[in-house]
Protein backbone atom coordinates (compact mmCIF):
# COMPACT_ATOMS: atom_id res chain seq x y z
CA UNK A 1 0.00 0.00 0.00
CA UNK A 2 1.51 3.41 -0.93
CA UNK A 3 2.37 5.79 1.87
CA UNK A 4 -0.10 8.58 2.52
CA UNK A 5 0.69 12.14 1.46
CA UNK A 6 1.25 13.10 5.11
CA UNK A 7 3.76 10.28 5.56
CA UNK A 8 5.76 11.44 2.55
CA UNK A 9 6.10 14.98 3.82
CA UNK A 10 9.27 15.73 5.81
CA UNK A 11 9.04 17.09 9.32
CA UNK A 12 9.70 20.80 9.54
CA UNK A 13 12.58 22.20 11.57
CA UNK A 14 14.97 19.38 10.73
CA UNK A 15 16.76 19.67 7.38
CA UNK A 16 19.20 22.54 6.79
CA UNK A 17 18.67 23.33 3.12
CA UNK A 18 21.00 25.45 1.00
CA UNK A 19 20.20 29.07 0.18
CA UNK A 20 18.03 28.94 -2.96
CA UNK A 21 19.03 30.47 -6.26
CA UNK A 22 15.54 31.84 -6.85
CA UNK A 23 12.86 33.40 -4.70
CA UNK A 24 13.04 35.76 -1.76
CA UNK A 25 16.22 35.68 0.35
CA UNK A 26 16.50 38.41 2.98
CA UNK A 27 20.01 39.41 4.06
CA UNK A 28 21.23 41.43 7.02
CA UNK A 29 24.47 42.20 8.84
CA UNK A 30 25.18 42.00 12.55
CA UNK A 31 28.18 42.51 14.81
CA UNK A 32 28.59 40.35 17.93
CA UNK A 33 28.26 42.71 20.90
CA UNK A 34 29.54 42.58 24.47
CA UNK A 35 26.15 41.61 25.91
CA UNK A 36 25.88 38.64 23.52
CA UNK A 37 28.93 36.65 24.62
CA UNK A 38 30.09 34.38 27.43
CA UNK A 39 33.31 34.95 29.46
CA UNK A 40 35.35 33.35 26.66
CA UNK A 41 33.88 35.72 24.07
CA UNK A 42 31.66 33.09 22.39
CA UNK A 43 28.25 34.11 21.05
CA UNK A 44 25.80 32.56 23.53
CA UNK A 45 22.86 30.45 22.38
CA UNK A 46 20.25 32.79 23.84
CA UNK A 47 21.83 35.74 22.00
CA UNK A 48 21.96 33.67 18.82
CA UNK A 49 18.23 32.94 19.24
CA UNK A 50 17.58 36.68 19.39
CA UNK A 51 19.52 37.11 16.15
CA UNK A 52 17.26 34.47 14.57
CA UNK A 53 14.16 36.24 15.89
CA UNK A 54 15.32 39.65 14.74
CA UNK A 55 16.26 38.71 11.17
CA UNK A 56 13.01 36.76 10.84
CA UNK A 57 10.95 39.70 12.09
CA UNK A 58 12.85 42.15 9.89
CA UNK A 59 12.20 39.98 6.85
CA UNK A 60 8.48 39.71 7.64
CA UNK A 61 8.20 43.47 8.16
CA UNK A 62 10.10 44.19 4.95
CA UNK A 63 7.94 41.79 2.95
CA UNK A 64 4.72 43.70 3.67
CA UNK A 65 3.04 40.49 4.80
CA UNK A 66 -0.21 41.16 6.73
CA UNK A 67 0.17 40.56 10.49
CA UNK A 68 3.90 40.24 9.93
CA UNK A 69 4.65 39.59 13.61
CA UNK A 70 1.81 37.10 14.21
CA UNK A 71 4.07 34.04 14.48
CA UNK A 72 5.19 31.83 17.37
CA UNK A 73 8.07 29.35 17.43
CA UNK A 74 7.33 25.61 17.67
CA UNK A 75 10.71 24.01 16.98
CA UNK A 76 14.23 25.30 16.27
CA UNK A 77 17.39 23.48 15.24
CA UNK A 78 20.86 25.06 15.33
CA UNK A 79 24.02 23.53 13.88
CA UNK A 80 27.19 25.30 14.89
CA UNK A 81 30.29 24.34 12.92
CA UNK A 82 32.35 27.26 14.18
CA UNK A 83 31.29 29.63 16.94
CA UNK A 84 30.98 33.38 16.44
CA UNK A 85 32.96 35.62 18.82
CA UNK A 86 33.01 39.13 20.21
CA UNK A 87 33.18 41.89 17.57
CA UNK A 88 32.90 39.44 14.68
CA UNK A 89 30.89 40.77 11.76
CA UNK A 90 28.18 38.36 10.67
CA UNK A 91 26.18 38.01 7.47
CA UNK A 92 22.71 36.50 7.92
CA UNK A 93 20.57 35.14 5.09
CA UNK A 94 17.03 33.87 5.66
CA UNK A 95 14.37 32.35 3.45
CA UNK A 96 11.26 30.18 3.57
CA UNK A 97 12.24 26.55 3.05
CA UNK A 98 8.81 24.95 3.45
CA UNK A 99 5.28 25.42 4.70
CA UNK A 100 2.10 23.73 5.89
CA UNK A 101 -1.47 24.91 6.21
CA UNK A 102 -0.86 27.06 9.30
CA UNK A 103 2.90 27.08 9.69
CA UNK A 104 6.10 27.78 7.78
CA UNK A 105 9.70 26.66 7.98
CA UNK A 106 12.38 29.38 7.96
CA UNK A 107 16.09 28.81 7.34
CA UNK A 108 18.78 31.16 8.57
CA UNK A 109 22.42 30.92 7.47
CA UNK A 110 25.07 32.82 9.45
CA UNK A 111 28.62 33.32 8.20
CA UNK A 112 31.25 35.36 10.05
CA UNK A 113 34.14 37.45 8.83
CA UNK A 114 36.44 35.48 11.17
CA UNK A 115 35.13 32.08 10.14
CA UNK A 116 31.92 31.64 12.16
CA UNK A 117 29.48 29.22 10.58
CA UNK A 118 26.07 28.59 12.10
CA UNK A 119 22.92 27.26 10.43
CA UNK A 120 19.42 27.23 11.86
CA UNK A 121 15.92 26.20 10.86
CA UNK A 122 12.71 27.05 12.71
CA UNK A 123 9.07 26.08 12.41
CA UNK A 124 6.92 29.16 13.00
CA UNK A 125 3.17 28.80 13.53
CA UNK A 126 0.98 31.55 12.09
CA UNK A 127 -1.47 32.75 14.74
CA UNK A 128 -4.44 35.06 15.06
CA UNK A 129 -3.17 38.17 16.93
CA UNK A 130 -6.46 38.44 18.85
CA UNK A 131 -6.91 34.83 19.96
CA UNK A 132 -3.39 33.40 19.70
CA UNK A 133 -4.78 30.36 17.90
CA UNK A 134 -3.20 28.95 14.70
CA UNK A 135 -4.52 30.51 11.53
CA UNK A 136 -4.30 29.49 7.87
CA UNK A 137 -1.46 31.11 5.94
CA UNK A 138 -2.74 34.03 3.86
CA UNK A 139 -2.55 33.96 0.06
CA UNK A 140 -0.03 36.81 0.25
CA UNK A 141 2.37 34.48 2.05
CA UNK A 142 2.62 32.17 -0.95
CA UNK A 143 2.95 35.11 -3.31
CA UNK A 144 5.95 36.41 -1.34
CA UNK A 145 7.68 33.25 -0.11
CA UNK A 146 6.40 30.45 -2.31
CA UNK A 147 9.14 30.62 -4.95
CA UNK A 148 11.97 30.13 -2.43
CA UNK A 149 10.11 27.21 -0.81
CA UNK A 150 9.65 25.63 -4.28
CA UNK A 151 6.46 23.86 -3.25
CA UNK A 152 8.10 21.98 -0.35
CA UNK A 153 5.43 21.05 2.21
CA UNK A 154 6.44 20.10 5.75
CA UNK A 155 4.78 18.81 8.90
CA UNK A 156 5.02 20.49 12.28
CA UNK A 157 5.54 17.50 14.57
CA UNK A 158 7.41 17.68 17.84
CA UNK A 159 9.60 14.60 18.15
CA UNK A 160 11.40 14.81 21.50
CA UNK A 161 10.60 12.40 24.31
CA UNK A 162 10.43 14.42 27.56
CA UNK A 163 12.88 13.49 30.33
CA UNK A 164 11.20 12.99 33.72
CA UNK A 165 12.96 13.97 36.96
CA UNK A 166 12.67 10.41 38.29
CA UNK A 167 13.99 8.68 35.15
CA UNK A 168 17.23 6.69 35.42
CA UNK A 169 20.42 8.73 35.24
CA UNK A 170 18.63 12.08 35.41
CA UNK A 171 20.00 15.17 37.13
CA UNK A 172 17.75 18.07 38.09
CA UNK A 173 18.22 21.80 38.45
CA UNK A 174 15.89 24.55 39.63
CA UNK A 175 15.24 27.35 37.15
CA UNK A 176 13.64 30.73 37.86
CA UNK A 177 12.50 32.82 34.91
CA UNK A 178 12.60 36.60 35.45
CA UNK A 179 10.04 39.30 34.73
CA UNK A 180 12.44 40.64 32.09
CA UNK A 181 12.07 37.32 30.23
CA UNK A 182 8.39 38.08 29.45
CA UNK A 183 7.69 39.36 25.95
CA UNK A 184 4.81 41.16 24.24
CA UNK A 185 2.76 37.94 24.26
CA UNK A 186 3.06 37.94 28.09
CA UNK A 187 4.97 34.69 28.24
CA UNK A 188 8.66 33.82 28.51
CA UNK A 189 10.35 34.54 25.19
CA UNK A 190 11.68 31.59 23.19
CA UNK A 191 15.28 32.85 23.44
CA UNK A 192 15.18 32.07 27.17
CA UNK A 193 14.87 28.36 26.33
CA UNK A 194 18.40 28.56 25.00
CA UNK A 195 19.58 30.22 28.22
CA UNK A 196 18.44 27.05 30.03
CA UNK A 197 20.67 24.97 27.74
CA UNK A 198 23.56 27.36 28.44
CA UNK A 199 23.04 27.03 32.20
CA UNK A 200 22.91 23.23 32.16
CA UNK A 201 26.06 22.95 30.05
CA UNK A 202 27.91 25.51 32.20
CA UNK A 203 27.08 23.58 35.39
CA UNK A 204 28.33 20.36 33.83
CA UNK A 205 31.51 22.07 32.66
CA UNK A 206 32.26 23.47 36.13
CA UNK A 207 31.52 20.10 37.75
CA UNK A 208 34.03 18.49 35.39
CA UNK A 209 36.67 21.08 36.28
CA UNK A 210 36.65 22.74 32.84
CA UNK A 211 36.55 26.38 31.79
CA UNK A 212 34.57 28.34 29.22
CA UNK A 213 36.36 28.17 25.90
CA UNK A 214 38.49 25.23 27.00
CA UNK A 215 38.74 21.81 25.33
CA UNK A 216 35.86 20.41 27.40
CA UNK A 217 33.47 23.27 26.61
CA UNK A 218 30.93 21.62 24.30
CA UNK A 219 29.30 24.90 23.29
CA UNK A 220 32.63 26.27 22.03
CA UNK A 221 32.85 23.48 19.47
CA UNK A 222 30.75 21.84 16.79
CA UNK A 223 27.25 20.67 17.75
CA UNK A 224 23.60 20.33 16.77
CA UNK A 225 21.02 21.63 19.24
CA UNK A 226 17.24 21.26 19.01
CA UNK A 227 14.61 22.98 21.12
CA UNK A 228 10.88 22.28 21.04
CA UNK A 229 8.42 24.67 22.65
CA UNK A 230 5.57 22.72 24.22
CA UNK A 231 3.66 25.04 26.59
CA UNK A 232 4.41 28.69 27.24
CA UNK A 233 5.70 29.78 30.65
CA UNK A 234 3.11 32.35 31.66
CA UNK A 235 3.30 35.42 33.88
CA UNK A 236 1.85 33.68 36.94
CA UNK A 237 4.69 31.15 36.90
CA UNK A 238 7.33 33.87 36.52
CA UNK A 239 5.86 35.85 39.42
CA UNK A 240 5.15 32.81 41.56
CA UNK A 241 7.15 31.46 44.49
CA UNK A 242 8.16 28.12 42.98
CA UNK A 243 10.94 27.30 40.54
CA UNK A 244 10.64 25.45 37.28
CA UNK A 245 12.41 22.08 37.25
CA UNK A 246 15.00 21.19 34.59
CA UNK A 247 15.59 17.44 34.18
CA UNK A 248 18.56 16.38 32.06
CA UNK A 249 20.78 13.40 31.33
CA UNK A 250 23.50 12.21 28.98
CA UNK A 251 22.27 10.53 25.81
CA UNK A 252 24.75 9.08 23.35
CA UNK A 253 27.11 11.84 22.24
CA UNK A 254 25.20 14.66 23.92
CA UNK A 255 22.51 15.65 26.40
CA UNK A 256 18.72 15.80 26.53
CA UNK A 257 16.71 18.03 28.85
CA UNK A 258 13.15 18.97 29.74
CA UNK A 259 11.78 22.00 31.57
CA UNK A 260 8.82 21.12 33.81
CA UNK A 261 6.29 23.32 35.58
CA UNK A 262 6.79 23.68 39.37
CA UNK A 263 4.04 21.12 40.03
CA UNK A 264 5.52 18.63 37.54
CA UNK A 265 2.31 18.51 35.50
CA UNK A 266 3.38 20.45 32.39
CA UNK A 267 6.28 20.16 29.96
CA UNK A 268 7.24 23.65 28.85
CA UNK A 269 10.16 22.87 26.58
CA UNK A 270 12.54 20.10 25.57
CA UNK A 271 16.03 20.19 24.12
CA UNK A 272 18.56 17.81 22.61
CA UNK A 273 22.23 18.71 22.18
CA UNK A 274 24.53 16.41 20.20
CA UNK A 275 28.22 16.73 19.31
CA UNK A 276 29.10 16.87 15.63
CA UNK A 277 32.75 15.89 15.91
CA UNK A 278 36.04 17.63 16.45
CA UNK A 279 35.86 21.33 17.30
CA UNK A 280 36.70 23.89 14.65
CA UNK A 281 37.47 26.68 17.10
CA UNK A 282 40.04 29.27 16.07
Amino acid sequence: MPASTAERKPNGGDALLSVPTQGRVFRAGRRVRLGDVDPAGRLRLDALARYLQDVSGDDSDDSGLPDAQAWVVRRTVVEQRRAAHLDEKLELATFCSGYGSRWAERRVSILGADGARVDAVTVWVHVDPATGRPRTLPAAFHDIYGSAAAGREVLARQVHEPVAPDDDGVETMAWRARSTDLDILDHVNNAVAWAVVEQVMARLLVAAGGERGGPDDVLAGSFRAEVEFRDAVERQVVHGDDDLVVAHRADGRGRVLTVWSPDGATVHQTAVLQLLGESTRP
